[in-house]
């Protein structure tokens, strides 16, 4: 399956800034709905966050997915990689 990586930015309370990026599948070109997963997901934070937006979440490459990243994807949609400041 092939994914569509969506790199996204967002500032923490703590002034730290949350890098992750958000997978969806190739054929999912909704912006809006990806930026719903990634407001989903950080209400799952235990921390507080600046809001997300297109201007910090923006598309960047297609790759081939991971298991891991398929079995998200199909219970949930969306599958998320933390990369930075995200705990």
């Amino acid at each position: 399956m092939k994914v569509s990586v969506w790199d996204t930015y967002v500032k923490r309370e703590d002034g730290k800034i949350m890098h992750f990026d958000i997978l969806v599948p190739n054929s999912l070109q909704d912006e809006q709905t990806i930026l719903n997963y990634g407001a989903s997901y950080l209400k799952s934070k235990a921390f507080k966050t600046e809001s997300i937006s297109s201007n910090i979440c923006n598309f960047c490459h297609i790759e081939q997915a991971t298991d891991a990243v398929m079995n998200d994807i199909q219970n949930k949609g969306f599958s998320i990689i933390e990369m930075e400041n995200c705990n």
